[in-house]
């Protein structure tokens, strides 16, 4: 189906609304960093996922990214390490903390390392629609829901910290587990990303649309980068990746690997993403843009924008 001006535009947005991707979750993750190395004094939060008093008294020790997910290690005290990093964070909250409000770590030459302190459990989060994290403030409603109502989200979790500020988390599927899953040479933004291993799974013979969103070999990569690297390489989303000239497949890839390190740049400077075909109705040649829902056969249909001029779908009968 084809995009439609005379939808209001917001029952267009609600429908299009994207999980959070790879480069928004790093910036989310930026902003529990700086709180590595403080003690959780308080907690609040609407989840049922987790029992809350689990994490009275801990101590946040890490926090990483891995494609789409955020772990935060919890402990019962403060690594040196970790307080070594946050000594080189940035404060978010400039004010100095109160004697009142302030715990002291303990003494860091009693501590245990990592290997040594089993008791390091992780939290991982995954961010669903309007997934957010927002730190010293709680999310306001920007526009009425069905009913008319403007009921401001419910927040997922709270932590309050010993210096005085605090994290929210909204809209995430929050789980125990024992370590971060990890593979870094599948994540689109680490410097690990392997271009090669990522070639030879562009190369299926599935829907070269299909691929990107698996998170097994694309990791971070969501909906709305999918469409923009799709649209910038020239590549139709229903194309096969074996019937793809291998020079096609690795400019995919690349523009994968820009768009993305572009998106984190402009996440972490405040500014918005320019996007060249997502949510558009004409690209920039001034053809008509196409909006379908595509997904694998038996999986999630994910809104798809594509120029059928520009990104002409190549058919087995072109190889042959």
């Amino acid at each position: 189906m084809r995009c439609n001006r005379g939808v209001p535009f917001f029952w267009r947005l609600a429908q299009v609304s994207e999980m959070p991707e790879g480069p928004t979750v790093r910036r989310f993750c930026s902003l529990v960093s700086p709180f590595v190395g403080q003690q959780v004094v308080k907690v609040g939060g609407s989840t049922k996922q987790i029992a809350l008093q689990d994490l009275m008294g801990q101590w946040i020790q890490d926090c990483q990214v891995h494609g789409k997910n955020i772990y935060v290690a919890f402990g019962g005290s403060v690594t040196p390490e970790a307080t070594a990093e946050k000594s080189e964070e940035k404060i978010l909250n400039d004010d100095p903390p109160s004697e009142a409000t302030t715990t002291p770590p303990p003494d860091l030459s009693s501590l245990q390392n990592e290997e040594e302190n089993p008791r390091r459990k992780w939290l991982r989060f995954h961010f669903g629609l309007y997934g957010s994290i927002r730190v010293n403030e709680f999310a306001r409603a920007k526009q009425g829901n069905k009913r008319g109502d403007w009921k401001d989200p419910t927040p997922r979790l709270i932590l309050h910290f010993s210096a005085g500020g605090f994290v929210v988390f909204y809209n995430c599927r929050i789980l125990w587990c024992s370590s971060p899953d990890v593979e870094p040479t599948c994540d689109i933004l680490s410097p690990e990303f392997d271009k090669e291993k990522a070639l030879r799974a562009l190369s299926a013979p599935r829907p070269v649309c299909i691929i990107l969103m698996d998170q097994r070999h694309f990791s971070g990569v969501g909906n709305i980068i999918k469409n923009e690297i799709l649209f910038l390489a020239g590549v139709h989303p229903l194309s096969l990746g074996s019937l793809l000239p291998v020079e096609t497949l690795r400019a995919l890839i690349d523009h994968a690997v820009s768009f993305t390190g572009e998106w984190l740049q402009s996440k972490t400077r405040g500014k918005p993403q320019h996007y060249h075909i997502y949510m558009k109705e004409y690209c920039h040649m001034g053809h008509e843009v196409v909006k379908e829902s595509i997904g694998p056969p038996l999986g999630l249909k994910r809104l798809t924008w594509y120029c059928p001029t520009c990104q002409e779908l190549v058919q087995r009968k072109e190889q042959e």
